[in-house]
């Protein structure tokens, strides 16, 4: 052996480094190895004080009924063949005005009483139809000529109500005749169900959108005519495997995921998502139907993953 070492001084250097470097790879790979044991054995413990202090709810993974959408803008408006415009008949003198805007009225309630210029009798204008007088342009003392406009009352039936959507060229393909759309007032507040009844066939010039037309009952008067609105528009309507809502995921390595409960505690799951709208995903893979997850409140829970794991390393 001392001959060889003397012999051979340059091979022993070359096998030592070769040996050296053979331990390097082996320590790097153990590092990674236990790194990628240590993340997917990571799980967080937290008491149930904890859990409600924080506000993390937990559900069971199951099959959900997603509904895809399109969200566009529109506007409450009257049926046209809800409005009467409603006038004097002869040139004469209001003598009396019996309704003002805002009243309710019946059909063939009379609204103001005229007194002709021929012949300086009178008579009486009454509503067309039952509704609210929404507009009112006569008088007590006022002449009224045959010309004269706008003269007269404006009797809305309100029973019932239109709203306008605006379709964007990029929506046109998905919207259909028949189709649900939930009309909105505005986050937390009031919201309705209708269907399309018309889409027009032509674009407008101006706003580069056709208009679809949805057909709201609104025996309490809330839905008034001039609101703007949101309405979401289903464009398909489907039950996935497994479906959680949107704030149960979260997003680690740039990867979503999802935080499941076990005896042991919570552990981040990658999952692949599926088809989604504003408040459900679905699930295609990484989460099976009966296991525990967390709803709400996972970014708790990642906050505290990442504050073990920069522990571990400082350790």
């Amino acid at each position: 052996m001392n001959i060889n070492k003397l012999v051979i001084p340059g091979f022993m250097v070359i096998l030592s480094l070769f040996t050296v470097q053979c331990s390097d790879n082996k320590s790097i790979e153990d590092v990674e190895e236990h790194q990628e044991t240590h993340e997917e054995e990571t799980v967080i413990n937290l008491t149930e004080d904890e859990l409600a202090e924080f506000e993390i709810t937990i559900g069971t993974a199951q099959p959900g009924k997603l509904m895809v959408h399109i969200t566009v803008p529109g506007e409450v408006v009257v049926p046209p063949d809800n409005l009467a415009h409603i006038h004097p008949r002869f040139p004469g003198m209001v003598k009396e005005v019996k309704k003002h805007i805002g009243d309710r009225v019946r059909e063939g309630e009379i609204l103001a009483i005229i007194e002709s210029n021929e012949s300086l009798t009178e008579y009486q204008i009454k509503s067309l139809i039952d509704g609210t007088i929404i507009e009112k342009h006569i008088t007590r003392g006022e002449i009224v000529e045959a010309n004269m406009s706008p003269h007269g009352f404006v009797v809305a039936d309100l029973s019932e109500v239109w709203v306008y959507l605006n379709l964007y060229q990029k929506d046109l393909p998905f919207v259909k005749t028949g189709q649900k759309v939930k009309i909105s007032l505005g986050q937390g507040k009031e919201e309705k169900v209708g269907r399309i009844q018309y889409i027009s066939p032509v674009i407008d010039e101006t706003t580069r959108t056709a208009t679809a037309r949805v057909v709201l009952k609104n025996p309490t008067g809330a839905w008034k005519p001039g609101l703007f609105v949101n309405g979401s528009i289903i464009t398909d309507e489907f039950t996935a495997s497994v479906a959680v809502p949107k704030t149960a995921i979260e997003t680690i390595e740039n990867k979503p995921c999802v935080f499941v409960k076990s005896d042991e505690g919570f552990a981040p799951r990658f999952i692949t998502i599926g088809r989604k709208n504003q408040t459900t995903v679905e699930v295609l893979d990484g989460l099976n139907e009966g296991e525990n997850y967390v709803t709400k409140g996972g970014f708790t829970l990642k906050a505290e993953r990442q504050k073990e794991m920069f522990g571990d390393d400082d350790h």
